[in-house]
């Protein structure tokens, strides 16, 4: 896959379709790689007439791994004194920063979980750069959040254990608990996905750096309420990591956004729901597009 040199930093990404398309970035959670932007997801955008990017963030994948940063505090974060090595804001900039290297002046701008909080800040902070904006499962931060349920957060404290093969069971027991009860749980594909994942770049510390950048951040409710990008917010009824009044509050924020629902639905993207996701990030960009200045 290629890579590029953006905000100081190496970025590892992957397009798929037309690149004389719409661009299309999507913008992965906490400690997952651009993998857990299922490749069929990825090429049915491209078919509707995207040009999409995925990529991995800093400190996740095969991107710049921040090791002068140290070990994170996670006892320090959690217990209300946090000290990232870099902010939400870092990831943001990360993001426009792959934009400028591709030459792209504006795109649609799609994150999941952590991702869709790096999406807000981009369309925030960088208003000219976002065309759409969809948040996936995530919410508006800091104090302006509903935190996890118990089993969400036991995800973030437990501590991944030593070998190769309890790892996988542990990556195993954290996409269980996160899937919704409306869909079953196929532990072959599951299996497949986390060694996978593993054995292209493990590398549980970079996802402790995010993780108090998480809980480092602000709340964003008042600047949503200055987003002026076309956005749609999408999120499960049954998500334990990040409850869907996240969600709520974020559609409720951001001037004229629509919110997509799904029953059954947990903190992933299952296969059944893809169709009208898909559907309405295309009617979202062809609204975007009919009422863009030309």
């Amino acid at each position: 896959m290629p890579r590029v040199a953006a905000n100081g930093i190496e970025i590892e990404y992957e397009t798929f379709g037309d690149p004389g398309a719409a661009p299309l970035l999507l913008i992965m959670g906490l400690g997952a790689q651009m993998l857990s932007w299922d490749e069929e997801f990825c090429t049915r955008l491209a078919e509707r007439g995207f040009f999409v990017i995925r990529y991995d963030n800093r400190d996740s994948g095969l991107s710049t791994k921040m090791e002068s940063a140290g070990e994170p505090d996670l006892l320090a974060a959690f217990g209300g004194s946090p000290s990232p090595a870099y902010r939400l804001d870092d990831l943001a900039n990360d993001a426009v920063g792959l934009l400028d290297a591709l030459g792209i002046p504006g795109a649609h701008i799609v994150g999941a979980s952590m991702g869709g909080f790096i999406a807000q800040l981009v369309a925030i902070d960088h208003a000219d750069r976002v065309l759409t904006l969809t948040s996936i499962m995530s919410g508006p931060g800091g104090g302006d959040a509903v935190p996890p349920k118990p089993e969400g957060a036991e995800i973030l404290m437990k501590l991944p254990p030593p070998t190769r093969e309890a790892r996988i069971q542990h990556g195993l027991w954290v996409r269980r608990v996160l899937a919704g009860e409306g869909d079953p749980f196929d532990e072959e594909a599951e299996t497949r996905f986390v060694e996978r994942a593993y054995d292209r770049s493990y590398y549980p510390v970079g996802t402790g750096r995010q993780l108090v950048a998480i809980l480092a951040a602000q709340g964003r409710l008042e600047k949503l309420g200055e987003v002026k990008a076309p956005t749609l917010v999408i999120h499960g009824l049954e998500d334990v990591l990040v409850p869907v009044e996240n969600g709520r509050r974020v559609a409720a924020a951001v001037p004229g956004s629509r919110r997509l629902e799904f029953e059954g639905m947990g903190h992933n993207l299952p296969r059944r729901v893809w169709p009208e996701v898909l559907d309405a990030i295309e009617e979202l960009a062809r609204e975007a597009s009919a009422v863009r200045p030309r």
